[in-house]
């Protein structure tokens, strides 16, 4: 090759290269006015929707000891106490702490109100609820029901993620019609700005409804159903954002074994893969990863494999 056609090449290569980066600056720009506009209000707020086999639930949730893993009994009043989370995530509550039932029975309401307008009054009778918990229609069920849908509004939660905040209960107002003996609740319609594109997860109904009366089972299945890809965690941080009790970190540690194989053996009956390991203290989890999640994981090293390549590096998958 004659030194005339190499240096064309490079000039060549060089202006390709250029005309990227300066695309890349533009659409940059574009999404940073963007931004800058205000959001217009949404009319008729809904919930997303998702296939009845799954519920929707915010990460700020799953990734936090707001629905903590704790036993049965009294309960705290709680008054703007912080909440332990990760990912950047702040949460304070006020109210009665909440466990994994209260969390069973708010995705329940959510999932029979994802497809109706949020801020009208939605109504369910007790039996219809009890049955996507999965719960025989006896007098016990429907006073636990009754006394979880208390509890919930009666609460307050403030997040904020960003520039996404929420501040209000999880049921904004709820009674009973002793007239047509249906529930009726209403929704705050400023819940939708917790389920973005990529602020809620998936659980898996039939897994979750599996771990009854596993609370930590439950827990767990919730946070690592939020995460695309599992990494390493120490002990000591589960401890802290499952909301556990346990005094002492051996304890938990046992406790945390137990729930770890009744989640692998849940995933297991329902022709699923979950593994995981303790080495030293730090937790590995292989799970396997759903087909939205799988998407976002491609989205994730499609961009990192272009950032490499207009920097000029090599680029390796990490998958």
């Amino acid at each position: 090759m004659s030194p005339e056609l190499h240096t064309n090449d490079i000039a060549n290569s060089g202006s390709r290269r250029l005309a990227q980066l300066a695309k890349l600056e533009a659409q940059a720009r574009a999404a940073n006015k963007a931004q800058l506009k205000p959001k217009p209000a949404i009319k008729n707020p809904t919930l997303r929707t998702w296939p009845d086999e799954f519920r929707g639930v915010p990460n700020a949730f799953l990734r936090s000891a707001l629905f903590g893993a704790v036993r049965k009994g009294s309960r705290t009043d709680l008054k703007r106490v912080a909440i332990n989370s990760i990912g950047g995530v702040q949460i304070s509550y006020t109210g009665t702490r909440l466990d994994q039932i209260d969390l069973s029975v708010w995705l329940s309401v959510l999932h029979l109100s994802r497809q109706q307008m949020l801020g009208q009054e939605l109504r369910y009778k007790a039996y219809g609820v009890l049955k996507l918990m999965k719960k025989t229609d006896t007098g016990k069920n429907r006073r636990l029901l009754h006394d979880r849908l208390l509890r919930l509004a009666a609460s307050t939660v403030e997040v904020v993620l960003g520039d996404i905040s929420y501040t209000g209960s999880l049921i904004k107002h709820f009674y009973k019609d002793e007239n047509s003996l249906e529930y009726v609740v209403i929704l705050d319609a400023r819940l939708n700005a917790l389920f973005s594109k990529s602020g809620f997860s998936y659980i898996d109904w039939s897994i979750r409804s599996a771990l009854d009366g596993q609370p930590l089972a439950q827990w767990l299945h919730g946070f690592y159903s939020s995460h695309a890809k599992a990494y390493g965690l120490k002990v000591s941080t589960l401890h802290q954002l499952c909301g556990s009790e346990a005094r002492e970190i051996w304890k938990f540690t046992q406790t945390l074994c137990r729930a770890f194989d009744a989640l692998s053996a849940a995933y297991n009956n329902h022709g699923k893969s979950f593994e995981y390991a303790i080495r030293g203290d730090l937790v590995h989890v292989q799970r396997q990863e759903s087909l939205t999640q799988c998407r976002h994981l491609s989205r994730v090293e499609k961009t990192k494999m272009m950032r490499a390549v207009l920097a000029g590096r090599e680029y390796r998958s990490s998958r």
